[in-house]
Protein backbone atom coordinates (compact mmCIF):
# COMPACT_ATOMS: atom_id res chain seq x y z
CA UNK A 1 0.00 0.00 0.00
CA UNK A 2 1.68 3.54 -1.11
CA UNK A 3 0.11 6.53 -1.57
CA UNK A 4 2.67 9.70 -3.05
CA UNK A 5 2.19 13.23 -3.24
CA UNK A 6 -1.70 12.40 -2.14
CA UNK A 7 -4.28 15.70 -1.82
CA UNK A 8 -8.13 15.84 -1.25
CA UNK A 9 -9.08 19.15 -0.84
CA UNK A 10 -13.22 19.85 -0.05
CA UNK A 11 -14.90 22.97 -1.56
CA UNK A 12 -17.12 24.73 0.89
CA UNK A 13 -19.45 27.30 -0.31
CA UNK A 14 -20.80 30.04 2.25
CA UNK A 15 -24.89 29.36 3.19
CA UNK A 16 -25.81 32.90 2.27
CA UNK A 17 -23.69 33.95 -1.01
CA UNK A 18 -21.18 32.73 -3.75
CA UNK A 19 -17.97 32.81 -1.71
CA UNK A 20 -15.82 29.33 -1.44
CA UNK A 21 -13.43 28.41 0.72
CA UNK A 22 -11.23 25.31 -0.22
CA UNK A 23 -10.20 22.74 2.68
CA UNK A 24 -7.43 20.46 2.30
CA UNK A 25 -7.88 17.53 4.19
CA UNK A 26 -5.05 15.65 2.86
CA UNK A 27 -2.46 17.66 1.87
CA UNK A 28 0.92 16.21 -0.74
CA UNK A 29 1.07 12.61 1.71
CA UNK A 30 3.51 10.11 0.47
CA UNK A 31 3.58 7.08 2.72
CA UNK A 32 4.51 3.24 2.24
CA UNK A 33 3.21 0.33 4.12
CA UNK A 34 4.55 -3.22 3.48
CA UNK A 35 2.53 -6.22 3.74
CA UNK A 36 2.38 -8.02 6.98
CA UNK A 37 2.71 -4.68 8.55
CA UNK A 38 0.81 -3.30 12.02
CA UNK A 39 0.43 0.31 11.21
CA UNK A 40 -1.42 2.85 13.75
CA UNK A 41 -2.43 6.29 11.85
CA UNK A 42 -3.54 9.05 14.32
CA UNK A 43 -3.93 12.41 14.40
CA UNK A 44 -6.47 14.97 16.19
CA UNK A 45 -10.21 15.17 14.84
CA UNK A 46 -10.16 16.92 11.30
CA UNK A 47 -6.65 16.00 10.32
CA UNK A 48 -7.16 13.72 7.41
CA UNK A 49 -6.95 10.09 8.67
CA UNK A 50 -11.16 8.92 7.51
CA UNK A 51 -10.39 11.53 4.71
CA UNK A 52 -6.85 9.27 3.58
CA UNK A 53 -8.89 5.81 4.28
CA UNK A 54 -11.19 6.64 2.32
CA UNK A 55 -8.87 7.24 -0.72
CA UNK A 56 -7.12 4.18 0.15
CA UNK A 57 -10.84 2.21 -0.41
CA UNK A 58 -11.48 3.78 -3.33
CA UNK A 59 -14.61 5.77 -1.87
CA UNK A 60 -13.42 9.59 -2.62
CA UNK A 61 -11.40 10.78 -5.39
CA UNK A 62 -7.76 12.19 -4.79
CA UNK A 63 -7.45 15.53 -5.94
CA UNK A 64 -4.21 15.37 -7.29
CA UNK A 65 -1.40 12.65 -6.29
CA UNK A 66 -1.51 9.12 -6.59
CA UNK A 67 -2.69 6.03 -4.19
CA UNK A 68 -2.04 2.21 -4.76
CA UNK A 69 -4.45 -0.07 -2.14
CA UNK A 70 -2.80 -4.15 -2.26
CA UNK A 71 -1.49 -2.96 -6.18
CA UNK A 72 -4.56 -1.37 -7.34
CA UNK A 73 -5.56 1.23 -8.27
CA UNK A 74 -8.67 1.99 -5.93
CA UNK A 75 -10.82 3.74 -8.03
CA UNK A 76 -10.46 1.44 -11.50
CA UNK A 77 -9.94 -1.70 -9.65
CA UNK A 78 -13.11 -1.73 -6.91
CA UNK A 79 -14.14 -4.84 -7.22
CA UNK A 80 -11.02 -6.54 -7.14
CA UNK A 81 -9.52 -4.74 -4.14
CA UNK A 82 -12.95 -5.51 -2.22
CA UNK A 83 -11.93 -9.02 -2.44
CA UNK A 84 -8.75 -8.49 -0.98
CA UNK A 85 -9.36 -6.10 2.15
CA UNK A 86 -11.50 -5.62 4.74
CA UNK A 87 -12.78 -2.45 6.63
CA UNK A 88 -14.59 -1.40 9.79
CA UNK A 89 -15.13 2.17 9.97
CA UNK A 90 -16.33 2.59 14.04
CA UNK A 91 -19.36 4.17 13.22
CA UNK A 92 -20.73 2.75 10.34
CA UNK A 93 -22.36 -1.29 9.79
CA UNK A 94 -21.75 -3.58 7.13
CA UNK A 95 -24.40 -5.50 9.07
CA UNK A 96 -27.90 -5.84 8.38
CA UNK A 97 -29.56 -4.27 11.27
CA UNK A 98 -33.00 -6.13 11.50
CA UNK A 99 -31.59 -9.20 9.91
CA UNK A 100 -29.73 -11.87 12.66
CA UNK A 101 -26.16 -11.61 12.42
CA UNK A 102 -25.42 -15.44 11.42
CA UNK A 103 -28.11 -14.58 8.04
CA UNK A 104 -25.72 -11.24 7.76
CA UNK A 105 -22.53 -13.46 7.70
CA UNK A 106 -24.24 -15.74 5.12
CA UNK A 107 -24.97 -12.76 2.84
CA UNK A 108 -21.64 -11.09 3.14
CA UNK A 109 -20.01 -15.05 2.01
CA UNK A 110 -22.78 -14.54 -1.14
CA UNK A 111 -21.56 -10.79 -2.36
CA UNK A 112 -17.60 -12.91 -1.79
CA UNK A 113 -18.82 -15.74 -3.86
CA UNK A 114 -17.10 -17.99 -1.05
CA UNK A 115 -19.64 -20.51 -1.41
CA UNK A 116 -22.10 -21.95 1.25
CA UNK A 117 -19.35 -24.39 2.73
CA UNK A 118 -16.52 -22.15 3.31
CA UNK A 119 -18.85 -19.20 4.06
CA UNK A 120 -19.92 -21.93 6.76
CA UNK A 121 -16.39 -22.88 8.28
CA UNK A 122 -15.06 -19.35 7.80
CA UNK A 123 -18.10 -17.96 10.19
CA UNK A 124 -17.83 -20.91 12.82
CA UNK A 125 -13.86 -19.96 13.33
CA UNK A 126 -14.39 -16.60 13.41
CA UNK A 127 -17.44 -17.21 16.17
CA UNK A 128 -15.27 -18.99 18.27
CA UNK A 129 -12.54 -16.79 18.24
CA UNK A 130 -14.57 -13.73 18.75
CA UNK A 131 -17.05 -15.57 21.25
CA UNK A 132 -20.13 -14.80 19.15
CA UNK A 133 -21.92 -18.36 19.49
CA UNK A 134 -24.73 -16.83 21.56
CA UNK A 135 -25.68 -13.90 19.71
CA UNK A 136 -25.87 -15.46 15.64
CA UNK A 137 -30.10 -15.61 16.22
CA UNK A 138 -30.17 -12.45 17.72
CA UNK A 139 -30.66 -9.30 15.42
CA UNK A 140 -28.12 -6.87 14.81
CA UNK A 141 -29.90 -4.16 16.49
CA UNK A 142 -30.17 -6.20 19.38
CA UNK A 143 -26.38 -6.58 20.17
CA UNK A 144 -24.84 -4.38 22.80
CA UNK A 145 -21.49 -2.08 21.33
CA UNK A 146 -18.96 -4.79 22.41
CA UNK A 147 -20.97 -7.41 20.84
CA UNK A 148 -21.52 -5.52 17.76
CA UNK A 149 -18.20 -4.56 16.93
CA UNK A 150 -16.94 -7.75 17.36
CA UNK A 151 -19.49 -8.88 14.58
CA UNK A 152 -18.42 -6.11 12.41
CA UNK A 153 -14.32 -7.50 12.54
CA UNK A 154 -15.95 -10.26 11.97
CA UNK A 155 -18.31 -9.62 8.60
CA UNK A 156 -14.56 -7.93 7.37
CA UNK A 157 -12.44 -10.91 8.08
CA UNK A 158 -14.65 -12.97 6.46
CA UNK A 159 -12.96 -13.69 3.40
CA UNK A 160 -9.74 -13.38 4.47
CA UNK A 161 -8.49 -10.13 3.15
CA UNK A 162 -4.90 -9.24 2.76
CA UNK A 163 -5.51 -6.14 4.46
CA UNK A 164 -7.48 -5.12 7.31
CA UNK A 165 -8.35 -1.45 7.26
CA UNK A 166 -10.04 -0.65 11.04
CA UNK A 167 -11.30 2.90 11.67
CA UNK A 168 -11.90 3.55 15.34
CA UNK A 169 -12.89 0.32 15.69
CA UNK A 170 -12.94 0.62 20.15
CA UNK A 171 -14.52 3.58 20.07
CA UNK A 172 -17.21 3.12 22.98
CA UNK A 173 -16.42 0.11 24.10
CA UNK A 174 -15.65 -1.23 27.80
CA UNK A 175 -12.51 -1.82 29.13
CA UNK A 176 -12.94 -5.68 28.87
CA UNK A 177 -14.44 -5.33 25.06
CA UNK A 178 -11.83 -3.63 24.21
CA UNK A 179 -9.33 -6.21 25.43
CA UNK A 180 -11.28 -9.04 23.78
CA UNK A 181 -10.86 -7.20 20.48
CA UNK A 182 -7.08 -6.11 20.97
CA UNK A 183 -6.32 -10.12 21.91
CA UNK A 184 -8.10 -11.71 18.81
CA UNK A 185 -6.47 -8.79 16.68
CA UNK A 186 -2.78 -9.85 17.69
CA UNK A 187 -3.35 -13.54 17.43
CA UNK A 188 -5.08 -12.83 13.80
CA UNK A 189 -2.25 -11.31 12.79
CA UNK A 190 0.02 -14.16 14.04
CA UNK A 191 -1.79 -16.79 12.50
CA UNK A 192 -2.34 -15.21 8.73
CA UNK A 193 0.24 -12.30 9.13
CA UNK A 194 -2.47 -9.85 7.46
CA UNK A 195 -1.33 -6.34 6.80
CA UNK A 196 -3.46 -3.95 9.72
CA UNK A 197 -3.84 -0.17 9.19
CA UNK A 198 -5.40 1.22 12.69
CA UNK A 199 -6.68 4.82 12.89
CA UNK A 200 -8.00 5.76 16.98
CA UNK A 201 -7.74 8.31 19.10
CA UNK A 202 -6.76 5.40 21.53
CA UNK A 203 -3.25 5.16 22.47
CA UNK A 204 -3.85 1.62 24.61
CA UNK A 205 -4.74 0.18 20.85
CA UNK A 206 -1.71 2.09 19.33
CA UNK A 207 0.75 0.86 21.81
CA UNK A 208 -0.69 -2.97 21.86
CA UNK A 209 -1.41 -3.88 18.63
CA UNK A 210 1.05 -1.69 16.43
CA UNK A 211 4.77 -1.78 15.35
CA UNK A 212 5.06 1.57 13.70
CA UNK A 213 3.48 4.81 13.89
CA UNK A 214 2.23 7.21 11.37
CA UNK A 215 1.05 10.75 12.52
CA UNK A 216 -0.66 13.17 10.58
CA UNK A 217 -1.34 16.95 11.43
CA UNK A 218 -3.46 19.39 8.91
CA UNK A 219 -3.29 16.76 6.13
CA UNK A 220 -0.01 16.33 6.09
CA UNK A 221 2.63 13.42 7.55
CA UNK A 222 4.99 14.86 10.57
CA UNK A 223 6.22 11.78 11.74
CA UNK A 224 6.53 8.13 10.93
CA UNK A 225 8.51 5.68 12.76
CA UNK A 226 8.12 3.52 16.21
CA UNK A 227 6.01 4.85 19.42
CA UNK A 228 9.75 4.79 21.34
CA UNK A 229 10.96 6.75 18.95
CA UNK A 230 7.76 9.37 18.90
CA UNK A 231 8.31 9.69 22.52
CA UNK A 232 12.28 10.52 22.08
CA UNK A 233 11.76 12.85 19.31
CA UNK A 234 9.41 15.18 21.74
CA UNK A 235 11.81 14.73 24.79
CA UNK A 236 9.29 12.42 26.64
CA UNK A 237 10.46 11.22 29.64
CA UNK A 238 10.33 7.77 31.58
CA UNK A 239 9.74 7.50 35.09
CA UNK A 240 11.36 5.03 37.80
CA UNK A 241 8.90 4.33 40.93
CA UNK A 242 10.87 3.08 43.78
CA UNK A 243 9.18 1.59 47.07
CA UNK A 244 12.05 1.73 49.64
CA UNK A 245 12.60 0.23 52.46
CA UNK A 246 12.78 2.90 55.22
CA UNK A 247 11.36 6.36 54.74
CA UNK A 248 13.80 8.43 53.08
CA UNK A 249 14.49 12.00 52.11
CA UNK A 250 13.52 12.98 48.77
CA UNK A 251 16.49 11.44 46.25
CA UNK A 252 17.15 15.08 44.80
CA UNK A 253 20.37 15.57 42.96
CA UNK A 254 20.75 11.54 41.82
CA UNK A 255 22.54 12.47 38.10
CA UNK A 256 20.25 13.18 34.80
CA UNK A 257 17.18 12.72 36.91
CA UNK A 258 14.35 15.18 37.89
CA UNK A 259 12.59 13.94 41.06
CA UNK A 260 9.02 13.70 40.92
CA UNK A 261 7.58 13.20 44.10
CA UNK A 262 7.13 11.33 47.57
CA UNK A 263 4.77 9.38 49.70
CA UNK A 264 4.11 7.96 52.68
CA UNK A 265 7.40 10.23 54.56
CA UNK A 266 9.74 8.80 51.33
CA UNK A 267 8.87 5.23 50.88
CA UNK A 268 7.91 5.75 47.55
CA UNK A 269 9.43 7.94 45.33
CA UNK A 270 9.31 9.08 41.79
CA UNK A 271 12.35 9.69 39.65
CA UNK A 272 11.63 11.19 35.85
CA UNK A 273 14.57 10.50 33.30
CA UNK A 274 15.30 11.09 29.88
CA UNK A 275 16.37 7.68 28.04
CA UNK A 276 18.23 8.91 25.39
CA UNK A 277 20.16 10.28 28.60
CA UNK A 278 20.47 7.76 30.84
CA UNK A 279 19.15 4.04 31.68
CA UNK A 280 16.71 2.79 34.18
CA UNK A 281 19.45 0.59 35.27
CA UNK A 282 22.03 3.74 35.86
CA UNK A 283 19.41 5.06 37.91
CA UNK A 284 18.70 1.94 40.06
CA UNK A 285 22.18 2.02 40.87
CA UNK A 286 22.59 5.83 42.27
CA UNK A 287 19.52 5.11 44.11
CA UNK A 288 21.01 2.27 45.57
CA UNK A 289 23.69 4.03 47.26
CA UNK A 290 21.25 5.92 49.17
CA UNK A 291 18.47 3.63 49.76
CA UNK A 292 17.30 0.35 50.02
CA UNK A 293 15.17 -0.77 47.17
CA UNK A 294 12.20 -3.02 47.99
CA UNK A 295 11.02 -2.98 45.00
CA UNK A 296 10.20 -0.81 41.48
CA UNK A 297 8.35 0.21 38.25
CA UNK A 298 8.90 1.85 35.55
CA UNK A 299 6.18 4.09 34.30
CA UNK A 300 6.65 5.00 30.17
CA UNK A 301 5.51 7.85 28.46
CA UNK A 302 1.78 9.14 28.31
CA UNK A 303 1.57 8.83 24.28
CA UNK A 304 -1.55 11.39 24.39
CA UNK A 305 0.84 13.75 25.92
CA UNK A 306 3.36 13.08 23.47
CA UNK A 307 1.58 13.51 20.30
CA UNK A 308 -0.11 16.60 21.68
CA UNK A 309 3.52 17.74 21.89
CA UNK A 310 4.59 16.36 18.46
CA UNK A 311 1.40 18.31 17.21
CA UNK A 312 2.82 21.78 18.85
CA UNK A 313 5.90 21.23 17.27
CA UNK A 314 5.12 21.05 13.88
CA UNK A 315 3.02 24.10 14.39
Amino acid sequence: MATQHLTREFVRRERMGTRRTVLRAVDDLTLTIAPGEAVGYIGANGAGKSTTIKMLTGILTPSAGQVRTGGLDPLRHRKELARRIGVVFGQRSQLWWDLPTAESFRILGAIHRLGAQRTATRTQELVERLELGEYLDRPVRQLSLGQRMRAEIAAALLHSPELLILDEPTIGLDVLSKQRLREFLVAERAAYGRTLLLTTHDMGDIERLCDRVLVVDRGRLVYDGSLPGLAAQVGAQRVLVVDLAAPTPDLIGIPATTHLGSQADGLRQRLAFDPAATSAAVVLAAVATRAEVRDLSIEEPDIEDVVRRLYLAAR
